[in-house]
C-alpha cells in the first residue's frame, strides 16, 4: 500500500457526501492506506467501519410508499398515502414520517409540481456527479459497476422506452423495464428491481449519462440509501458511457433489423425473449487475455 502525497494522483476524488466517502474508501483500500484515505477525505476510520455496511432504514419504507403512490396513479398526498398503507398492507405510519420520505424521495404530485413551476424532466445540475470510471471498463467482480441507460423502440411512428442495467463485470443484464412512458418511474423501477435481485449492493457504482431521470432527486436518494455511488458521463460524450450504448445498438440490430417485426407489441416481445437469450444462452465475444497472449470466453 501507498501512502498518499498528492491527492490529483487518486482518480475522482469527492468532495461530497459520507457515503460517497466511504464508498471511494472502499475502491481504493488495495492501492492506499486507510488511515491516509480518511485524513484527505476528511473523515474518521470510526465513521468509516460505521457508514461501510449501513443500510438506510428508511429505504424500504419508501418502497411501499411508491407502491400506493404509484397504484394512485401519482395523484396521493402524504394523508392518502399514509391510509392507503393502512388498507392495503394494515401498516400505521404517522403522517409526518410519510410526508419526510416523500420529501426525501421527491415523491410528488404533477400537480404539485407544475403549481410550483418545476419542468418533470428537468436536468438538475447539482445531482450532475462527476465521471468516476474515466472509460475504464473493466471490473474484476459482478456488483462493482453498473451501467444504465433508456433507448427507444420505434416500429412505424410507435414508440416504447426501454430502462436497462448491465453489470461491466460480464455485461449481463441485471434488471429492465419497457414502457410507453420516458419519464422518472420508468428509471426508478429498473433502479429497484435490480437492487431486489442483487440485494448487497453497498459500495457499488452505478455509471450513467446525465438524463434528467439520472440527476432527479429520488434517484439520488435510492443510490444514497444502498449506499451506491453515482457516476455520469461527460454531456454529450456517448463515448464515455459506450457499454451500455453498445448493448443497446447489439439489442437492435438482432431484433428490429433480423426479424420481420409487425408490431410495436410484436417488437416488445423480441425484445424481452433476446434479453433472456443474451443472459443464458447467448455465446458471448472472445477477449484477450494480455498478460498470457491468449483468448479466452467471456464469463
Amino acid at each position: 500500500q501507498r501512502k498518499i502525497w498528492n491527492t490529483k494522483k487518486i482518480p475522482g476524488l469527492p468532495q461530497g457526501t459520507t457515503r460517497e466517502k466511504v464508498t471511494f474508501i472502499n475502491l481504493y483500500r488495495d492501492n492506499y492506506k486507510l488511515y491516509n484515505m480518511c485524513a484527505v477525505l476528511e473523515i474518521s476510520p470510526k465513521t468509516y467501519y460505521k457508514y461501510r455496511n449501513k443500510e438506510d432504514p428508511d429505504y424500504y419504507d419508501y418502497l411501499i410508499i411508491k407502491e400506493i403512490f404509484d397504484d394512485s396513479k401519482s395523484t396521493y398526498g402524504y394523508r392518502r398515502i399514509a391510509e392507503g398503507l393502512k388498507i392495503k398492507y394494515g401498516v400505521v405510519m404517522n403522517g409526518k414520517k410519510v410526508l419526510r420520505i416523500m420529501k426525501k424521495y421527491n415523491l410528488m404530485p404533477e400537480y404539485v409540481r407544475k403549481a410550483k413551476k418545476k419542468n418533470k424532466n428537468e436536468r438538475i445540475e447539482d445531482n450532475v456527479k462527476q465521471d468516476l470510471l474515466k472509460r475504464n471498463f473493466t471490473t474484476d467482480a459482478p456488483n462493482k459497476v453498473w451501467d444504465t441507460d433508456v433507448t427507444y423502440l420505434i416500429f412505424k411512428g410507435y414508440r416504447a422506452y426501454l430502462s436497462t442495467i448491465i453489470d461491466l463485470y460480464d455485461r449481463k443484464v441485471v434488471a429492465y423495464k419497457i414502457s410507453k412512458r420516458n419519464d422518472n418511474k420508468l428509471v426508478m423501477d429498473t433502479l429497484n428491481k435490480a437492487i431486489s435481485k442483487r440485494k448487497d449492493v453497498s459500495g457499488l457504482i452505478i455509471h450513467s449519462d446525465q438524463g434528467f431521470q439520472y440527476t432527479s432527486y429520488e434517484y439520488k436518494a435510492i443510490c444514497e440509501s444502498n449506499g451506491i455511488t453515482i457516476s455520469m458521463a461527460r454531456k454529450g460524450t456517448p463515448i464515455d458511457d459506450s457499454p451500455i450504448e453498445s448493448w443497446h445498438s447489439l439489442l437492435k440490430k438482432e431484433t428490429l433489423y433480423n426479424n420481420n417485426i409487425t408490431s410495436l407489441e410484436n417488437y416488445i416481445e423480441l425484445v424481452e425473449e433476446w434479453i433472456e437469450f443474451y443472459n443464458t444462452t447467448r455465446i458471448k465475444g472472445k477477449k484477450v487475455n494480455k498478460k498470457k497472449g491468449y483468448k479466452k470466453n467471456d464469463k
